[in-house]
């Protein structure tokens, strides 16, 4: 006589970080920062054609503040940098970054002073969409593989994977 008897199929037992990893993974809040080309095929990539809304990834946010997804489309110049910078710093945690494109992962084929030659060196990228201009496919792939990340982390230690063996170990750091 257990708990089955008592309450039947209504109760589940699993881990806290797969339940909370599970809501983060579908229910991705973009913000977009398109500075050139790849903004339009970011845009392609929202449209119903390609339908990213089937990821939980199609309601845009235009504030940091609500997005967790940042979204670099373009080319970053040195000029832009810190406002790309501030805009990273008001997202809340967790936030993942996808560098879109080969200006936004490499600088492209500006090779020159006023261009920030990968936003890596600026911001944290978790994924990078190659091309110039990158398709939708690839885009869809990037949020694939954001979720992904998301599915393996900690939620009581993040920026951690979610090992079994590390579970009961605690930092003792000093």
């Amino acid at each position: 006589m257990g708990l089955e008897t008592t309450f039947g199929d209504s109760i589940l037992t699993t881990k806290i970080s797969e339940v909370v990893n599970w809501a983060r993974k579908y229910a991705l809040y973009p913000m977009p920062f398109g500075t050139a080309c790849c903004a339009i095929e970011y845009m392609a990539s929202m449209a119903s054609h390609y339908d990213t809304s089937r990821f939980g990834a199609e309601i845009v946010r235009f504030s940091p503040r609500q997005a967790d997804l940042l979204i670099v489309a373009g080319t970053v110049s040195h000029k832009l940098a810190p406002i790309l910078k501030t805009i990273y710093d008001q997202m809340l945690e967790p936030k993942w970054v996808i560098a879109m494109g080969a200006c936004a992962s490499s600088g492209g084929f500006y090779d020159n002073y006023a261009t920030v030659q990968g936003i890596d060196s600026i911001i944290p990228v978790d994924v990078y969409i190659p091309g110039c201009p990158p398709r939708p496919e690839a885009f869809i792939g990037a949020v694939i593989k954001i979720m992904q990340k998301i599915e393996t982390e900690s939620v009581l230690r993040f920026g951690e994977e979610d090992n079994d063996e590390n579970a009961g170990e605690s930092d003792n750091k000093a």
